[in-house]
């Protein structure tokens, strides 16, 4: 009873996240063994986790990009002349911090906008 009011209460805060590690973290035996510190810990990089992963839903959304799927692991680097080392350094996105540009440039159909 007292697990459904507070999965109750988490729910009317809006702490979603939480209420559903809590409900997990109940039906595993193995959570019983962590203290109150450790689970309180997973339960709050539940909701964290859980409210990046929508503001970047509702990111991707708002961009209304046309290729919204393509991602660096999809890319095919056969037939093309593209350095794998220059895609790995420019993925991790330093050159936004050092307010650098990024050109792409290429003939029609080599997949300029898959990997923009």
């Amino acid at each position: 009873m007292l697990t459904e009011q507070t999965v109750d209460r988490l729910r009317t805060l809006r702490l979603h996240a939480i209420a559903e590690a809590y409900l997990t973290q109940q039906r595993d035996p193995a959570s019983a063994s962590l203290n109150f510190d450790e689970r309180l810990g997973m339960l709050v990089d539940a909701e964290q986790l859980a409210r990046e992963n929508r503001a970047l839903t509702r990111r991707l959304k708002e961009a209304k990009l046309r290729l919204s799927h393509a991602c660096l692991e999809d890319l095919d680097y056969s037939g093309r002349k593209l350095d794998r080392a220059l895609v790995r350094q420019l993925a991790t996105c330093r050159w936004v911090a050092e307010h650098q540009n990024i050109l792409i440039t290429g003939p029609t159909g080599v997949g300029k906008t898959f990997l923009g």
